[in-house]
């Protein structure tokens, strides 16, 4: 994918608060997902949301998308309480790629990634329609696959056509969950690569990532989800430890420094299979 990213997000002054939860809950009868979760997300850096199976991420990532209404608790969006926004004005300010990538119809791939600028419709921006689309295919590298139809795609591109309609959208929040599930390991970083880029020009970034590695690669911060709740938050390397990680996942796990790189490796203890 191209590492271009001119004009694909709106500029902010990276200290800005972009989005607030407050003490947010949400639960359905029986299970509480999000338990109690505070957080702030500025302007100008990756967040990345990590956890096992059913630790409420997803979820998480729609009370801060405005997806889901919190059972207690508030979303603030610029200092203002989410749910009191007008859905036009949401979608200006922040686009989410879902886990799942569903569409009704078979429209063609073009078709599919100009839906990011349907937010933008009848407005001045929508002069820049043409050029963005064209940007956004070509740094998600979908040029070839512009006349299929997105209910023929592998996986792998279904989520790199997503991603190019997220782009086009051009908002200054962008929400991803699990955008490298689908991918080979160049698009993978490509993906991510594109995300820290966004970041460094002012964009709020939240991904969901279950490769800890990839999270401590590409992430300013990372929040650590256990059972619906906050077990840590901060740089990946005051955050990532073998003990915590080794508690919240249950799994022995181990966090090194590469010898050559010195990058954060986050790795499994695996015993040998028998002979």
């Amino acid at each position: 994918m191209s590492a271009s990213v001119t004009n694909t997000v709106t500029t902010a002054v990276k200290t800005d608060v972009a989005l607030a939860a407050r003490d947010v809950t949400y639960a359905v009868p029986g299970k509480v997902i999000v338990d109690g979760v505070s957080l702030e997300i500025r302007a100008g850096t990756v967040v990345a949301l990590v956890g096992p199976n059913g630790a409420g991420k997803s979820t998480l990532l729609s009370l801060l998308a405005g997806d889901e209404r919190p059972t207690s608790g508030s979303v603030l969006l610029d200092g203002a309480d989410l749910h009191g926004q007008r859905l036009t004005h949401l979608a200006r300010k922040r686009a989410v790629l879902l886990q799942e990538q569903k569409l009704s119809f078979p429209f063609a791939v073009l078709g599919v990634v100009r839906m990011g600028r349907a937010p933008w419709r009848g407005r001045p921006e929508e002069d820049n329609d043409d050029r963005v689309v064209d940007q956004s295919i070509e740094t998600a590298e979908v040029g070839h696959l512009t006349d299929r139809l997105f209910p023929t795609l592998s996986g792998g591109e279904k989520a790199r056509v997503s991603f190019a309609r997220v782009l086009a959208q051009q908002t200054a929040i962008l929400m991803l969950d699990e955008p490298t599930a689908a991918l080979d390991i160049r698009h993978q970083e490509a993906v991510l690569g594109h995300a820290r880029l966004a970041a460094q020009a002012g964009a709020a970034v939240v991904v969901v990532l279950h490769d800890l590695s990839l999270a401590a690669a590409y992430a300013d911060e990372v929040v650590v989800l256990a059972d619906g709740k906050l077990r840590g938050h901060g740089h990946p390397r005051e955050v990532f430890t073998s003990e915590l990680l080794t508690a919240v996942y249950r799994h022995p796990i181990e966090v090194l420094t590469h010898p050559t790189t010195g990058a954060l490796m986050v790795m499994p203890v695996r015993v040998p299979a028998q002979p």
